[in-house]
């Protein structure tokens, strides 16, 4: 009987054991951690060309102070400008072709030439005339016969015809063109202006300056490598860029809400860095999307973003920081547990 109590003994002992072994999290539960772990990271803007080309020049360098409009780097212009020269003289072509449209015909050498068939046709039309005059004459008097007054007058007719032919190519040539053929040179023109303008956009784009104001953080080709179109050359962090990461169990987070501010401190920070909480994640991060009991739920941690309010700070991306809850800000921060999710 004694030995029975004995077993029935030791077999309380290792279930309450095991109860309590498996309840432990329950049981007792962690403290809060007084801290949050996490890291410094950044939105970088992305700096690169619009179009394709060999890198020329580069006039900054990882960790320079950039403005806005300072100018990064340069592609090769060569065939750049030589496009520009083309849409130019292009222009100025269908410009001259515009005006001899709308001027005259024929060039000045070609109405002198023809003005000149019109003297000589009229001057062979006054010789035929005066010499069927005078054969005519001759024959109301019974001198010369008929055949020879009739050749006369066929040969003034034709000098005649010659002089209105060679006048009539003379005042067509000093018309103007016709209302279509001045319309479709205007409309070369504008074609040849608007490639000049796309030719010498192309031309600026080869020039790239930077679009805001921060630290040149990672450079990413140097001079004489050929870069695609859209690739990005280098990387600008502009200072309101800069953002806190770090996670949150998730039995506190609850106690958060966008907006809340923090107190972010690093190594070889003088001073806690005041930010406020711009994001917090709807989703558990490294967890499988199932049912967790609550000795589960324990584990699990949220992702937490944070933006400095202050720019005098030291904080550089990748950085491990600890946040605090400013509401419970502690002085020591090396003091209590971390978050060791």
């Amino acid at each position: 009987m004694k030995r029975l109590a004995i077993t029935i003994l030791l077999l309380a002992i290792v279930i309450g054991g095991g109860f309590v072994f498996l309840r432990w999290d329950r049981l007792f539960p962690a403290p809060a951690p007084r801290f949050f772990q996490g890291y410094v990271d950044a939105d970088l803007i992305q700096v690169g060309p619009e179009i394709a080309g060999r890198l020329k020049q580069l006039d900054v360098d990882e960790g320079d102070r950039v403005r806005i409009g300072q100018l990064l780097f340069a592609l090769d212009d060569a065939v750049l400008s030589a496009e520009v020269d083309l849409a130019a003289a292009r222009l100025e072509e269908a410009r001259a072709r515009l005006r001899l449209a709308e001027a005259q015909r024929r060039r000045p050498e070609e109405i002198r030439v023809l003005e000149a068939a019109v003297d000589q046709a009229r001057a062979a039309l006054e010789v035929s005339r005066a010499e069927y005059e005078r054969i005519k004459r001759l024959y109301e008097q019974k001198v010369v016969p008929r055949a020879r007054l009739d050749a006369a007058r066929g040969a003034w007719q034709r000098d005649k015809a010659r002089y209105e032919e060679a006048l009539r190519q003379l005042q067509t040539a000093r018309l103007p063109a016709r209302a279509e053929e001045i319309s479709a040179a205007m409309a070369a023109v504008r074609a040849a202006e608007a490639q000049l303008r796309a030719a010498r956009v192309r031309l600026q784009k080869s020039r790239v300056f930077s679009p805001v104001a921060g630290r040149v953080q990672e450079v990413y080709y140097r001079p004489g490598e050929i870069v695609a179109a859209g690739r990005p050359v280098l990387s600008v962090l502009p200072p309101r860029n800069l953002k806190i990461r770090f996670y949150v169990p998730e039995r506190q987070r609850a106690a958060f809400a966008i907006g809340d501010h923090v107190n972010v401190r690093c190594d070889g920070c003088p001073r806690p860095v005041p930010a406020r909480i711009t994001y917090i994640s709807d989703v558990a991060e490294y967890t499988p999307p199932v049912i967790f009991s609550p000795e589960e739920r324990a584990k699990l941690v949220y992702r937490f973003e944070a933006r400095p309010l202050q720019g005098d700070h030291r904080l550089t991306v990748g950085q491990p920081v600890d946040v605090y809850p400013k509401r419970r800000e502690a002085k020591d921060p090396d003091g209590g547990g971390g978050n060791d999710g």
